[in-house]
């Protein structure tokens, strides 16, 4: 997460919510698992809470937060309405949306706090769908302020991306989506996985052949230059796992931020010597090639070329993760020690 929505995060004190959400909230399962108990349709998914979610039948109308929405439309499972990061100004498909064509889902909210319950309710919901970018249960993009409307009217499901890798959650939305009834042995699955592995196994060689690359995470607001610091992050957490040589914040300094990142002034951007910056591609951030500081263009890094984008809230389907790895790996393979 970190950067321009975790401050959101901290300063509307969403992460006292904790997982009163959906307790006691059920998920589907289907085809195969259905006539593994008789027919009876009735299979549970335990989901990152430790909640127990059971139907009768396989959802017909799913809500989901848009990168999650995403990441289940890559397997063949459509939703009927998205909440989150969907639309930009300019009417086109946000990052977070993917595939998805979006002119066909109901957009329940496009900004943070901004969920409309009454569509919500009119959409007759099976099961809501989201993140947790804590340890307390928060639903991701679901408002403090309703919350609890929004629980009384269908069960929700929880899948963490705080602190672990990207292998974790991206299994999880694997067995998510089979228990909603996508066909995991499908070419285009399996081939997707394939090509991830590969991926992975590409990044880990071009990090060892390159130890000395430093690589930073950035992201860019108006007055502020966040930088991501590696231990809660499920992106970082992996690339670091795979050997990349990151830029790591002190956690004295990361307090300000949750832990998640560093705050600095764009006079101060030049604290941490970077060979390669990673810089956030969410619509709420300032791009690269929007950033007008003096001190930004006179950093090596961005001299010699070497940013690149980073998805700190990765759709999580193997299809969507793995131009992440690629991306990474190329840029070490090519990249000249600056700093």
């Amino acid at each position: 997460m970190s950067n321009a929505r975790a401050t959101h995060l901290t300063r509307r004190g969403i992460l006292a919510a904790g997982g009163a959400l959906g307790l006691g909230a059920v998920l589907a399962a289907c085809g195969d698992d259905d006539a593994k108990s008789g027919g009876s349709g009735k299979e549970t998914f335990k989901d990152d809470r430790g909640t127990e979610v059971k139907l009768d039948k396989i959802p017909a109308n799913i809500v989901a937060f848009t990168g999650v929405a995403a990441a289940l439309y890559d397997y063949g499972i459509s939703v009927k309405g998205v909440f989150g990061p969907t639309k930009t100004a300019d009417g086109k498909a946000d990052v977070q949306a993917g595939d998805m064509d979006i002119s066909k889902v109901e957009i329940l909210g496009n900004v943070w706090d901004q969920f409309n319950v009454e569509k919500y309710a009119a959409l007759a919901p099976d099961v809501l769908i989201t993140t947790m970018f804590d340890d307390a249960g928060t639903l991701w993009y679901v408002p403090a302020a309703s919350k609890d409307k929004i629980a009384k009217l269908a069960p929700s499901v929880g899948i963490s991306v705080y602190d672990r890798q990207l292998t974790a959650p991206l299994q999880r939305m694997w067995e998510l989506a089979e228990s909603l009834g996508a066909d995991m042995t499908a070419a285009k699955v399996t081939d997707a996985k394939k090509k991830f592995e590969a991926a992975a196994t590409r990044l880990r060689a071009a990090a060892k052949a390159k130890p000395d690359i430093k690589v930073l995470a950035g992201s860019a607001s108006q007055d502020i230059f966040y930088v991501s610091g590696t231990n809660l992050s499920i992106d970082l957490e992996y690339f670091k796992a795979l050997g990349v040589n990151f830029v790591e914040p002190p956690e004295s300094a990361k307090k300000q931020g949750g832990g998640w990142y560093e705050s600095l002034s764009w006079e101060n951007v030049d604290k941490y010597k970077a060979d390669i910056i990673m810089m956030d591609d969410r619509s709420s951030t300032i791009q690269p090639a929007d950033i007008t500081e003096a001190t930004w263009k006179k950093l090596p890094a961005v001299k010699a070329g070497q940013v690149i984008a980073r998805s700190p809230e990765p759709i999580l389907s193997y299809d969507k993760c793995t131009p992440l790895l690629e991306t990474l790996a190329e840029a070490l393979e090519k990249a000249k020690k600056v700093s």
